[in-house]
């Protein structure tokens, strides 16, 4: 073999092995911005206004401008903002924002009017209330169970979570009793839910190092769990 076909054999031994070790190297890391805010104040925003038309805010008796928020604001942006705490590692953001998100976007289905969820139920109002109240309890159980997995966490997200309890038990008898009160009250405890929401989406935003100052969660202290 001459030394020129020696040469050629060699650079396309390097070659392969090159290939090989960029074929098995493993993927890059990607580094993915904190979604938490974005999904806290999508879920506040949207929160607070169905609240305000529950409570009766401005004579406001029907709730169907909620539908775009519903949609977009705490539906599409809280289910991204779920998707893309999967990659970061945290399983309660992502559990907690892509299943609001979806609450959302279910909720948005009822009131639109081509969905005909509402029209099945023309004539039979009591009935839709029944089913209105099982499936607003059946929400207030998941948000139960939320609570409990946060009670490690910090205050902050115990407190909204409670009161968000509260919000969901209180709309859900309102809506089995047909009694108005039980739903502005409900109304009333959204609108508390929304505002720790808006503290806690703050918090996440205000970065330590790079803003002027931030917003304490209350961290609980860890016990030691066996």
């Amino acid at each position: 073999m001459s030394d020129t076909e020696k040469a050629m054999d060699t650079q396309n031994h390097i070659q392969n092995y090159e290939g090989r070790a960029h074929f098995n190297a493993p993927p890059p890391q990607m580094r993915i911005a904190n979604p938490g805010a974005l999904g806290l104040f999508s879920f506040a925003s949207t929160t607070f206004i169905l609240s305000l038309y529950n409570v009766g805010a401005r004579g406001i008796a029907v709730p169907n401008v909620v539908v775009g928020m519903a949609c977009f604001c705490g539906g599409l942006a809280q289910l991204l903002a779920g998707m893309w705490e999967f990659p970061r590692g945290n399983v309660f953001g992502a559990t907690a924002f892509t299943s609001y998100g979806a609450f959302w976007m279910s909720y948005a289905t009822i009131l639109i009017p081509n969905s005909g969820i509402l029209a099945a139920y023309d004539g039979h109002e009591d009935e839709l209330g029944q089913a209105l109240g099982i499936y607003l309890i059946t929400w207030f159980v998941f948000t139960f169970l939320l609570m409990i997995g946060a009670l490690r966490r910090n205050l902050s997200f115990v407190a909204l979570l409670f009161f968000l309890c509260i919000t969901f038990v209180l709309l859900a008898v309102g809506a089995w009793s047909g009694t108005v009160n039980l739903t502005k009250a409900g109304g009333g405890f959204g609108m508390l839910t929304a505002g720790i929401a808006y503290y806690c989406g703050l918090s996440e935003l205000l970065v330590k190092g790079e803003s002027w100052f931030v917003l304490p969660l209350g961290q609980i202290k860890q016990g030691r769990v066996d």
